[in-house]
């Protein structure tokens, strides 16, 4: 590829942000201990350079932010040294941290703290929508610092945002029951305004004056809030994806983080030949995270830009081809195929979650706690 784009450094850099759940360790249910995790957490040290721990919405839940990184095995160091610690500081607060889209089992119903600062103001915006999501993502950021460019990056990732949602589903369950869903987390994201894949923006202007007007129209809290699943990060030089459920595997997390930066490496090359994003149909993008959510990896998907479905396998594979030359010059290709092809055989997170349900809902906790955190120091199990 070598595009002078590539060469000056965008495209380059990766970053995750991982939200997870608190559970008590025998029930399975969610408590709100995430400011004693955090208090324990700063005892014991050994993040690595730049990561951070950091609430969320809801008192159930953390995040884990890696530090900037250059390669797949720099970010599978930090996410699997700030798993162990988070986990660490869980189980010395008497609670369990838990890698899954929903949870499991019944929400805690025990007291909840009130929420403060910028949460407090998008409880009141949202009401119940707020109060209820108790749902986790993993995000991953791509390096691309010029705001123009990162709006035109986005232009080009619509086609391939349902592939990455069906790759990482991980949350088949909520309030206790099989929703039928593999992604029930993108079905509650998507109560709220303005969700899924963004429109297609001209410029950076564009985009503001879009994301302002929906702010004054009472949508957004802030300008600094968006529900698209792709969008240029308000607070870092990046291109943002957040997509995928949180993986309830660091070889998950690690497969969304290099074919994101495949994709936005394959856009900034397209871009430096004149290739603008396809214009696709809003409508028929809805019905694709939609297929994604309901079905992952198990049947048919919408393909945005023939308009109709296609198998899952059909897509993923056009999804590695597409990126094919971004991954090798990333060193990531066959990494990619290999995690990719394991998804296609054992199944993804979602799968692996009702399989264990045969045992009870307490089983599939289980699960997902020796899942979320790794015993050495690449893992053997399927990717989710």
């Amino acid at each position: 590829m070598g595009s002078r784009v590539l060469m000056d450094g965008a495209g380059t850099t990766i970053g995750v942000e991982e939200e997870f759940l608190l559970v008590n360790p025998r029930t399975g249910r969610t408590v709100p201990c995430a400011d004693r995790v955090l208090a324990r957490f700063g005892h014991n040290g050994g993040l690595p350079k730049g990561a951070i721990v950091q609430r969320e919405l809801r008192p159930t839940q953390l995040e884990l932010a890696t530090g900037v990184c250059t390669s797949a095995d720099e970010l599978r160091a930090q996410l699997t040294t700030g798993r162990r610690l988070l986990a660490a500081a869980a189980a010395a607060e008497d609670c369990a941290l838990v890698a899954s889209g929903t949870p499991v089992s019944l929400p805690g119903r025990g007291a909840q703290p009130e929420p403060q600062g910028r949460y407090a103001e998008i409880h009141e915006a949202y009401g119940p929508l707020a109060a209820d999501y108790e749902a986790c993502g993993c995000h991953v950021h791509v390096g691309v610092d010029a705001p123009d460019t990162a709006v035109a990056v986005v232009n080009h990732l619509g086609p391939w945002l349902p592939v990455l949602l069906a790759l990482s589903a991980n949350s088949p369950f909520a309030d206790g029951r099989d929703t039928g869903y593999h992604s029930w987390r993108m079905v509650l994201q998507t109560r709220f305004p303005g969700s899924g894949v963004a429109p297609h923006f001209r410029s950076h202007a564009e985009y503001q004056s879009t994301v302002d007007a929906l702010v004054e129209c009472g949508a957004l809290v802030d300008r600094d809030q968006s529900f698209w699943l792709a969008r240029p990060s308000p607070w870092l030089p990046t291109v943002e994806l957040r997509v995928a459920d949180t993986a309830a595997t660091v070889d998950g997390a690690v497969l969304q983080a290099v074919l994101s930066r495949g994709l936005v490496r394959t856009a900034l090359a397209d871009l430096e030949r004149g290739i603008e994003g396809p214009r696709l149909s809003p409508q028929v993008c809805a019905a694709a995270v939609w297929a994604a959510a309901r079905h992952g990896l198990t049947g048919l998907l919408v393909d945005p830009r023939l308009e109709r479905q296609r198998p899952a396998a059909d897509l993923v594979e056009d999804l590695l081809t597409h990126t094919a030359g971004a991954l090798e010059e990333a060193g990531d290709l066959a990494l990619a195929g290999s995690l990719a092809s394991r998804l296609l055989v054992d199944g993804t997170g979602s799968v692996a979650q009702r399989s264990a349900a045969a045992g009870g809902l307490r089983a599939v906790v289980r699960l997902l706690e020796e899942r979320t955190v790794p015993v050495s120091g690449h893992e053997a199990a399927a990717a989710g």
